[in-house]
């Protein structure tokens, strides 16, 4: 099973008078870079949100935000504005935008925007609520994971189409690859010819030179290998865990068998297929970038 480190989970809970959000997301990135956003009076909860990502999420670039929102008219009556210190900071910045010519047409908004001129009262930490917060907070996971599996599988479509041309290739090639030697036995002995005589070859000379170019152009292993690799890729994608860098390694394997293919090839239309198959190639790696 392929899994996607791009993912996005929302669960929202109505509880009493408020309403709980949970949001996580995440992007690609070869460690866990974790961002955890609470409230102040559950900061001290952070630690148990971040061991449970640590296991559920693995990799990647991930934020964890909670937001609680007071759906109640009672609720906003923790939050009084102090208007003498208000009317102070407003005054005073006002004073200090005519001095300097500056622009001070938003000094009340950016005035409101000063924590000092609340006075809130302290939230007390309610464990039952902190029971829902939890709860929500797994609802929300269990979606970002759904999303992370749906991602991975059509990337995992995409990466088995792109193995399969692969493995085709390898086919066209054989088919060529028929023509090969008679073509460079062709052109030893045409050369031969040009050089020394069509009398004076040693046909013994010959043979032995053809036995060498035919053991050097050879490209039996690498096809062999070259498959291997394709189908360990396949047969690791449809493994329970999502391993992204196994598939990284194999990939790389992959990559060599076809390099050393085209440096044998010696031949121009399998040169040709031996350029798609490297392209085919360098997409799987792109997609391997994004892959837990």
């Amino acid at each position: 099973m392929i899994k996607s480190m791009t993912g996005y989970g929302l669960a929202t809970t109505e509880y009493e008078n408020k309403k709980i959000n949970v949001e996580i997301r995440s992007l690609n990135s070869k460690f866990l870079e974790l961002l955890v956003k609470l409230p102040k009076i559950y900061n001290d909860k952070e630690n148990v949100l971040r061991t449970i990502c640590g296991k559920q999420i693995e990799r990647g670039k991930a934020s964890v935000i909670l937001v609680i929102e007071n759906t109640s008219e009672e609720a906003t009556g923790n939050a009084t504005l102090n208007i003498p210190l208000f009317k102070t900071y407003y005054g005073q910045l006002s004073e200090l935008a005519k001095s300097l010519n500056a622009e001070h047409t938003n000094i009340f908004q950016e005035t409101l925007k000063i924590s000092e001129v609340w006075n809130t009262k302290q939230a007390e930490v309610n464990e039952q609520e902190w029971e829902v917060i939890n709860a929500t907070f797994l609802k929300a996971l269990a979606a970002f994971n759904t999303f992370r599996i749906d991602e991975g599988n059509v990337l995992a479509n995409d990466m088995s189409a792109r193995v399969q041309l692969i493995n085709d290739s390898i086919l066209a090639v054989e088919k060529l690859e028929v023509a090969r030697v008679p073509a460079i036995k062709e052109k030893i002995e045409q050369l031969l010819k040009d050089t020394v005589g069509a009398i004076n070859i040693d046909q013994n000379r010959l043979e032995q030179e053809l036995i060498f170019y035919a053991e050097k152009y050879d490209i039996t292993e690498e096809k062999i290998r070259l498959r291997s690799h394709c189908d360990y890729f396949l047969s690791i994608m449809k493994e329970a865990e999502s391993n992204g860098k196994k598939l990284g390694f194999i990939a790389q394997e992959i990559g060599r068998e076809i390099n050393t293919m085209g440096s044998k090839a010696n031949d121009a239309n399998i040169q040709k297929i031996v350029v798609g198959m490297k392209d085919e190639l360098e997409k799987i790696k792109e997609q391997l970038l994004n892959i837990l």
